[in-house]
């Protein structure tokens, strides 16, 4: 096993000692790997099907009609209704469903009342429906997942490019570092907004669009700080020992000044997480994101902005993204307060 450095060792449980930050840490963790099966949480098919002494699995398998349960109808089984039809025919066959037996693309319209409709413990809405009678609960843990996979593969892809490039810059200086310097400007006077709505209105948004279209501003940010903590870093003993020694640049950088200077990437992460997600959900909200019917907690806000009698969509919009935010903000302090240097720095 890889032993870890003593104050590496410190540094975790000084974070596992801040409660809030370690328990959110852990609790968000656990919704991330649950949001990653959640077709086994939240679906319209059946987990399994047991029919004449056979086992079905449609949660994963190809799609099974109604009539390979002995139903006369050539699309695909409702798993809900057949639940009920084998349960009246009392022949031993069965189905196993989800906790919630919805998916997020589904409109229920019970034809008694229109949506949205409350929440219901017969119907299985534990959070009500939407506007267009789909479940708020499934599209709430569906949208978390795009959310939180959108903040995290973005977040990756800007401290990869804003890390090179910021090294680079703080390293070799110079020329390089003039240029870029200009280049950084020009590009931040670009309006995010603006190239946003004339993207979508040529491609069709898509998630990895809208990844794309962060990333190319989004690594700008670190890219600043990586410049300046290099930049500093260069003139220390151990750089310019290592470039006496023969070190190549990337050497140098990689093996160096990369490892002293991650403190400040790990930190900001967890609040650079938090800036995706609320940007993901602004645009969504705007009518800029991502196409519809997709899972989204902006499309949400919408609704319950257009609903404000139906509370129970905008309360539990409202809740997830309070929820999730504070927990990321909690664990980005505890990260702070843990790799803050001062407190294993003695001055002799």
């Amino acid at each position: 096993m890889m032993a870890l450095n003593p104050l590496t060792l410190k540094k975790i449980n000084r974070f596992r000692s801040i409660k809030r930050s370690y328990y959110s840490f852990v609790l968000l963790a656990a919704l991330i790997l649950l949001s990653c099966v959640a077709e086994l949480l939240v679906n319209s098919r059946a987990l399994v099907v047991s029919y004449q002494g056979e086992l079905y699995f449609p949660t994963y398998s190809a799609v099974n009609t109604g009539e390979t349960f002995g139903l006369n109808y050539g699309y695909e089984a409702n798993y809900r209704d057949l639940k009920q039809h084998f349960a009246t025919e009392g022949k031993g066959n069965w189905v196993l469903m989800p906790v919630i037996p919805w998916n997020p693309y589904e409109q229920d319209f019970d034809g008694t009342s229109y949506p949205p409709n409350p929440p219901s413990l017969d119907r299985q809405h534990y959070l009500g429906t939407d506007e267009s009678g789909r479940d708020v609960l499934a599209r709430l843990i569906y949208g978390f997942r795009i959310a939180i996979w959108f903040a995290l593969l973005t977040l990756t892809l800007c401290y990869t490019i804003g890390v090179l490039v910021g090294s680079l810059m703080g390293y070799l200086g110079g020329k390089f570092d003039l240029v870029m310097q200009r280049v950084i400007e020009v590009w931040s006077m670009v309006p995010f907004l603006y190239v946003i709505m004339i993207m979508v209105s040529i491609i069709q948004p898509s998630f990895f669009l809208f990844v794309l279209i962060n990333v190319m501003f989004g690594w700008i940010s670190i890219t600043w700080y990586m410049r300046t903590m290099t930049y500093k870093e260069k003139a220390r003993e151990y750089v310019l020992a290592a470039r006496a020694q023969g070190a190549s640049l990337w050497r140098v950088i990689v093996k160096h000044i990369l490892p002293n200077t991650m403190v400040m990437v790990i930190t900001l992460a967890p609040f650079g997480i938090v800036a995706n997600i609320t940007t993901l959900t602004a645009l969504d909200y705007l009518g800029l994101g991502l196409m519809p019917p997709t899972p989204s907690w902006g499309d949400l806000l919408q609704q319950g902005k257009s609903n404000l009698n139906a509370y129970w969509i905008i309360g539990s919009v409202v809740f997830a993204i309070v929820s999730v935010l504070t927990m990321v903000t909690f664990i980005g302090e505890g990260i702070r307060e843990a790799f803050d240097p001062k407190k294993y720095t003695r001055y002799v």
